[in-house]
């Protein structure tokens, strides 16, 4: 009888360990935020070094509020999507677009931001938008970008034949339309509005047909626990001052 009992006590502690183990482990879980380190406001380095920027931020207080670990690794925007499913990051919290083809292959988390789609050329240009999509146009815009997929799938499969320029980050296909290596960029408004404030000198000559697109934060679709984190953490972030706070930081203009 007193071997059983202690083998019971002694099954007993094993568990108790076991326990305590795994849910240091969850506490101590650091996840990885995948994100592009050039597409100011939303994330990239500033000049010290620090992944920064709206994102970069909104997710800090997510992490905080929610108890657990984030670590912000620069990705090329080209492979994020595969480096997700490879469990190279946990999330992209980095001004994604959701697109069908991508939640196809991903999961989202509730939208956060609206954005629309946009033509800029330079300050000097007179291109309108029909002139700038005429044949033998050059038009710059992100590698792996939903601007890229859109403008293929729905223009140039459908007779259009100006030729897309990929560019490895949004400010080098803004900087070849201002050098006059290409005719204009499809970029979004806040990457118009940020080329802007930092004195570029472009503008935009108005949308090109693709419709205005959420941006969400991606995830895995078996980490359906920590989309839930996620949204409810984001929940609380917008319901919270410090939502406006970094609203009025990050963009000229208030959504």
């Amino acid at each position: 009888m007193n071997k059983l009992r202690f083998a019971v006590v002694a099954l007993a502690l094993v568990l108790s360990v076991s326990v305590v183990l795994t849910d240091g482990y969850a506490e101590d879980k650091v996840y990885i935020n995948g994100f592009d380190a050039a597409y100011p406001p939303f994330s990239f380095i500033d000049k010290s070094g620090n992944p920064a920027g709206f994102d970069i931020e909104s997710i800090n207080w997510i992490a905080k509020e929610m108890g657990f670990k984030v670590k912000h690794q620069p990705t090329d925007w080209a492979a994020i999507v595969p480096s997700l499913k490879a469990k190279k990051i946990d999330m992209i919290a980095s001004g994604m677009s959701i697109t069908p083809e991508r939640q196809a292959a991903v999961d989202f988390c509730n939208p956060y931001w609206q954005v629309i789609q946009l033509l800029v050329v330079r300050n000097d240009s007179d291109l309108t938008v029909e002139k700038a999509l005429e044949p033998g146009r050059k038009i710059a815009l992100l590698r792996g970008s939903a601007e890229s997929k859109w403008m293929t799938e729905n223009q140039l499969k459908k007779g259009y034949s100006y030729e897309l320029k990929f560019y490895d980050t949004t400010p080098l296909a803004i900087e070849d339309v201002v050098n006059g290596r290409a005719d204009a960029a499809a970029v979004s408004n806040t990457a118009l509005q940020e080329s802007a404030d930092r004195g570029a000198p472009v503008k935009s000559i108005g949308r090109y047909g693709q419709p205005d697109v959420d941006y969400g934060y991606a995830v895995r679709k078996e980490d359906d626990a920590f989309e839930k984190t996620l949204n409810e953490g984001l929940a609380r972030l917008k319901a919270s001052p410090y939502w406006d706070e970094l609203v009025k930081k990050w963009f000229s203009e208030k959504k």
